[in-house]
């Protein structure tokens, strides 16, 4: 179980706690990896997970945790939970122009107040606490480097007054 990426690169400045990587395993296959040892085969083939994929179960997991404890007070802390995304990519636009998400739970037991209550705090606590979704709605700089062929920094700029420059 890897916690650190092997010694084949450097450690990049900005690596820390936030740090995820993958390593290239074959063409168009990577294996993702965290710091806590977890690894997410990802790719297209069988056994793997695809980038949208991925996007989709970050969704709908952040969603569920930041749910969770609502939830819980409501149906019991031992309630049982699938959550659903869903959505394919614009082949024009190559990008998802909408993903929807599902939650299923055992509603059994609650009345018409309860499950109307129920939706809204599962709704509060999705706005409030969803990282993900928080960053995926009104959209993210995304900026690709690649290390160790960073462009020059540019030469700074000195601004000169013009009562001190000298007449021609």
């Amino acid at each position: 179980m890897t916690t650190m990426p092997d010694d084949r690169f450097e450690l990049p400045e900005a690596f820390g706690d936030g740090s995820v990587w993958a390593d290239r395993v074959a063409e168009r296959s990577y294996v993702g990896r965290n710091r806590r040892g977890v690894e997410i085969p990802i790719g297209s083939g069988e056994g793997q997970i695809n980038p949208g994929e991925l996007l989709k179960l970050a969704l709908i997991g952040c969603a569920g945790m930041s749910a969770d404890f609502a939830i819980g007070r409501r149906l019991g802390p031992d309630f049982a939970a699938r959550l659903w995304a869903h959505g394919v990519a614009d082949p024009e636009t190559d990008r998802y122009a909408e993903i929807g998400e599902q939650i299923q739970l055992d509603l059994e037991g609650l009345d018409d107040a309860g499950l109307a209550r129920l939706v809204t705090v599962i709704g509060r606590a999705i706005d409030a606490g969803c990282t993900v979704q928080r960053t995926v709605e009104p959209g993210v700089a995304v900026h690709h480097t690649v290390l160790g062929a960073e462009p020059a920094p540019p030469a700074p700029v000195t601004e000169t007054d013009p009562s001190e420059e000298t007449p021609a």
